[in-house]
């Protein structure tokens, strides 16, 4: 099997998210985007939300990326943002930062020329109602002009009935990349609309829809890209390469990229002794005084708490200021 290059970097944990509006011309039933995303047009780098190039440098460097992954939406809807932020990437970090575009368009002579140089790869989303005539379909039409403009060219679709439509397709791409099916929040009507149920309770991914790839997935250039996979592998190393630029001395990174503190909100007037009590204790690099509160390494507010007056409780959340995962109290 022959992985993409933007596939092998994300199994690395290395490739940033940058999605760049919410906007689509199409609504696929499938589409797993969330309420908060879908239909906005608004700018995310992984989980945070950025409105300038230099937020997104410092997104990238935070994760020490090797790559970005552009996506959406419909990337091409705004593509002068999409080369404006490609091309910040490329001078930042070089035109070694490999760069790879989904697109539910298929991309005009213009659009190609745009993103010439600033894009390496792209990966296309024909809509399943296209498959069976696919070789007369825009999108090889595509494919063979990014090809000849020096792209790396392939197609990225979910696995739906009909998938083996799409082989004919294969002589003309680089790669062909299934993902499987997910069940999502806005997708969830549509899901039980057609009979779908859930493989389990652990993943978001829908019983049965392997089964749909398996005359595709006897060609060395395609590959199987599954839900467990992209929430156990692709998203944890990607938070571990976050964790360990961004952490301070005194988080505990767990085995899934998340950090762990301790929290501490003294009583009142109790925060200026409580900060002396946590430096002269346990030093200046296992705590941190934070307005109203302190925040400090877990293991020692369990040590301290009988010592430390005030409502105490532990913290486990992404990375960098990421989304709060649990809170534990003491």
């Amino acid at each position: 099997m022959t992985l993409a290059k933007g596939c092998i970097l994300c199994y690395q944990g290395a490739k940033m998210v940058l999605f760049v509006t919410g906007r689509c011309h199409r609504s696929c039933w499938y589409c797993p985007l969330s309420s908060e995303r879908k239909g906005k047009d608004a700018v995310y780098a992984n989980e945070r939300r950025i409105e300038s190039t230099d937020q997104m440098i410092r997104e990238a460097e935070a994760m020490s990326a090797l790559g970005t992954g552009v996506t959406g939406g419909e990337p091409l809807l705004c593509i002068d943002r999409v080369a404006t932020y490609c091309r910040a990437l490329k001078k930042h970090f070089g035109k070694d930062h490999h760069i790879h575009l989904y697109t539910a368009k298929a991309p005009s002579e213009e659009d190609l020329l745009t993103l010439r140089g600033l894009v390496d790869e792209m990966r296309l989303h024909p809509p399943q109602e296209c498959w069976e005539d696919i070789l007369n379909s825009d999108f090889i039409r595509s494919a063979k002009r990014a090809k000849e403009l020096g792209f790396d060219i392939g197609i990225e679709v979910p696995a739906l009935p009909g998938l083996s439509h799409l082989i004919p397709a294969l002589p003309y791409l680089d790669f062909l990349n299934i993902n499987e099916l997910e069940w999502g929040e806005t997708n969830a009507d549509g899901m039980r609309l057609r009979g779908f149920e859930l493989a389990d309770g652990v993943h978001n991914a829908v019983q049965g829809t392997r089964e749909w790839a398996d005359e595709l997935l006897k060609n060395d250039n395609v590959h199987w890209c599954s839900s467990a996979f992209k929430d156990s592998v692709q998203l944890r190393e990607r938070l571990k390469r976050i964790a360990r630029n961004t952490a301070r001395p005194f988080d505990e990174v767990t085995d899934d990229g998340t950090v762990v503190y301790g929290v501490l909100e003294p009583d009142t007037g109790t925060i200026a002794e409580c900060t002396n009590h946590c430096r002269d204790e346990l030093g200046e690099d296992c705590y941190a005084a934070c307005g109203d509160h302190i925040e400090v390494a877990w293991w020692a507010l369990e040590e301290l708490g009988d010592h430390l007056a005030g409502k105490k409780y532990v913290i486990e959340r992404y990375p960098n200021w990421g989304i709060i995962v649990e809170v534990t109290p003491l």
